[in-house]
């Protein structure tokens, strides 16, 4: 198994990409602790981990609140020993499709200052960890807003580029300590829609432009080199190799999983 007694920490557990990597990493062996803001999804996510065979904790923990991100990390370090990976799969609703002209300011700073203050947060706390113990991995999850073009993505674009810059930055800080940093970049992906804020938000953006959701992303789809969007299972099985020891010489990168949506 590819994460066997490796200890994992998920911020955003009970979301859907939080959840689809809670049960891949399940299935590969991993010791979880999920964490979120909804203890009724942190419950189902933790319930289909366990039926994969993990030891799964719960805990209603607010990422963007560091004291609160630093106790609980503590305290899964004096229950399991050690931390060998951090995984901030928190999402934010936010507003996309519209132009410069009809963008509030305070829309425009709401993912950018959501988005990179839970990373840095949650990415502090565990390198507290990671540090002492001589490795350790942390992965973040950014959008191909950071190299797309287009009307109605300021926020996105600027909160995506930012948490890819944030995520090199800091795997050069922390890469002479053994601790490695891996960014994943997928895509829309349609079977998130229904357990996520993005169903909203798609559904908003493609109003915007006057066409129902599933043309729209159909349209997405069309712009794909493999003429399909990712799923969440796609994401699920990366994370789980970008954290094991098999990607031991990965860090610093940019995972893109946007189906051809770019092209590196």
């Amino acid at each position: 198994m590819l994460l066997e007694n490796k200890v994992a920490v998920i911020h955003g557990g009970g979301g859907s990409i939080g959840g689809a990597a809670a049960r891949v990493f399940a299935r590969e062996g991993a010791r979880l602790f999920l964490t979120g803001r909804s203890l009724p999804r942190l419950e189902a996510a933790a319930s289909a981990a366990r039926a994969a065979g993990a030891d799964v904790s719960i805990a209603v923990v607010d990422a963007m609140s560091q004291a609160e991100v630093d106790r609980h990390v503590d305290e899964v370090a004096e229950i399991a020993g050690r931390i060998d990976i951090a995984l901030n799969a928190v999402g934010f609703d936010h507003v996309q499709g519209l132009p410069i002209a009809e963008t509030s300011l305070d829309d425009y700073l709401h993912p950018v200052d959501g988005y990179l203050q839970t990373n840095f947060v949650t990415a502090k706390a565990a390198s507290r960890h990671m540090i002492a113990q001589g490795g350790g991995v942390i992965l973040t999850i950014s959008t191909p807003g950071a190299r797309l073009t287009g009307r109605g993505l300021l926020g996105n674009a600027a909160q995506s580029a930012g948490l890819e810059g944030f995520s090199r930055a800091l795997a050069g800080e922390l890469g002479p300590d053994g601790v490695r940093v891996v960014c994943v970049r997928p895509h829309a992906m349609s079977d998130a829609l229904a357990t996520s804020y993005t169903g909203d938000m798609f559904g908003r953006t493609a109003a915007a432009g006057g066409i129902p959701i599933d043309e729209w992303l159909t349209g997405l789809a069309g712009m794909t080199v493999l003429g399909r969007l990712p799923v969440l299972d796609d994401v699920a099985e990366y994370l789980a190799f970008a954290a094991s020891d098999r990607a031991g010489s990965m860090t610093g990168a940019i995972a893109n999983l946007s189906a051809g949506a770019l092209v590196d």
